[in-house]
């Protein structure tokens, strides 16, 4: 008994026989589906943590002139992390915020 060699292998694309008008007709499409999901949100956070990396160095090897050499590191992270989490993926950013209720009747 041994390991096998090479690398695990991924459907990259999502299902095909999934409905998002009605998701539970197909409980295997919905689950392949959540996976796929996942899966790629895990690569977009995962591409955001070594962009960080990458400007933790930055600002590390330039010292005072990070500002102008490291920027358009800087912008390329603030890009990658947009979108990236677990809750707030397709809602408008003025739900964001505080209900409005909440602010008039203050």
């Amino acid at each position: 008994m041994g390991r096998k060699k090479g690398l695990p292998e991924f459907e990259e694309t999502a299902p095909d026989g999934f409905d998002p008008a009605n998701p539970y007709k197909d409980p295997v499409a919905m689950m392949e589906m959540r996976e796929h999901i996942v899966r790629e949100k895990w690569i977009q956070i995962e591409k955001a943590k070594i962009m960080r990396e990458k400007v933790k160095w930055c600002y590390r090897v330039e010292g005072v002139n990070h500002y102008q050499k490291c920027r358009h590191l800087v912008q390329q992270y603030l890009e990658s992390t947009r979108g990236v989490g677990w809750g707030k993926d397709h809602r408008p950013i003025s739900l964001h915020g505080p209900k409005p209720e909440a602010v008039e009747a203050e």
